[in-house]
């Protein structure tokens, strides 16, 4: 197992971190034990969670399995959606995080957590109330690090500019979506986060499954499943490069399954890619990415089985312009 930095916190996590939100729902709790007794085994330090992930039976199920561990794991969740009904219990107002993370807190059977994600933007509340309540939970020692999740360029820059104006804990990592079929985060979001030094923890590598293969060989999964997931990967360009990276990885002698992940894993600005499964089968197969190290070469010839993100600006780039005399 390789380890990195994440971001500039000095902490060392594994290159792949362990996704949960499958336990509780589609892993039993015996399946996700395992998976969780070999991820640590393979040295897996990085364990991800959300607050409202199957309504908090996730937390509860990594709470009983932590034990002893506890000093040698990531620890983080996330705070935005709800995983009980209430007027404010959703979104990030000081009253919402304060609540869910206590009884994240008491779910996760820890006194503190290591990261603490913003799981969304909330366009409904100013993000110094969000920033000040994490702060708060950082000064009482129950967090140690704030990430952020789902945040666009600007609002990632928001957040950071607001954290050091106030002197509060500046954000050390971002979990975008990130896969050969949903590349937006190398048209800004990966360029911002390699020039602030931000971690970057991508997550949904396999597209939902679909650049495994098994929609094509008719198996089921979230997107026969989750109408969210069915309205998130519905373009029909999705469907064109699954067939085309499928038939590579085959021509090429690897799964579909392992080499997703590692094309992921390989851009330069990203730090550990989270990956889950429903078996510990499935994760057994999924961690041989770790295995796979893409040359550049390899990178952009698989790059090219997908569409090019567009250019941020309309304007060429400098190289462009020397090369012509200005």
């Amino acid at each position: 197992m390789e380890y990195k930095v994440l971001g500039k916190s000095g902490l060392r996590v594994s290159e792949i971190c362990l996704g949960t939100m499958t336990f509780g729902n589609e892993a039993s709790v015996e399946e996700a034990v395992k998976i969780m007794d070999y991820a640590y085994e393979i040295g897996i330090n990085f364990i991800d969670t959300a607050h409202n992930y199957n309504k908090g039976v996730t937390e509860e199920i990594i709470g009983k399995w932590i034990g002893n561990r506890r000093k040698e794991i990531i620890l983080a969740t996330k705070v935005f959606f709800p995983s009980v009904q209430g007027v404010n219990r959703e979104g990030l107002s000081k009253k919402n995080i304060l609540i869910s993370f206590e009884e994240s807190l008491g779910r996760l059977n820890t006194d503190y957590v290591d990261i603490l994600y913003l799981h969304h933007w909330d366009e409904n509340t100013e993000i110094e109330y969000a920033l000040e309540a994490v702060n708060t939970l950082i000064l009482q020692g129950k967090v140690l690090y704030i990430g952020i999740s789902n945040f666009s360029a600007w609002q990632i820059m928001k957040t950071i500019e607001v954290s050091k104006k106030h002197n509060w804990s500046v954000p050390i990592c971002i979990q975008p979506m990130y896969s050969l079929l949903k590349r937006q985060v190398e048209v800004e979001i990966l360029p911002l986060a390699q020039t602030e030094k931000l971690g970057v923890v991508p997550y949904n590598v396999l597209g939902a499954g679909m650049l495994t293969g098994k929609y094509l060989r008719g198996e089921s999964g979230r997107l026969n499943e989750n109408v969210m997931y069915q309205k998130r990967y519905g373009n029909p360009i999705y469907l064109e490069i699954t067939q085309k990276f499928v038939k590579y990885a085959r021509e090429k002698g690897i799964s579909p399954a392992v080499l997703a992940p590692a094309w992921v894993k390989s851009h330069p600005g990203v730090t550990s890619i989270l990956l889950g499964a429903r078996n510990l089968m499935q994760f057994k197969e999924l961690v041989k990415c770790m295995e796979v190290r893409l040359t550049k070469e390899e990178w952009e010839e698989i790059s090219a089985l997908s569409y090019q993100p567009p250019s941020p600006t309309d304007r060429e780039p400098l190289e462009i312009y020397r090369l012509r005399g200005w």
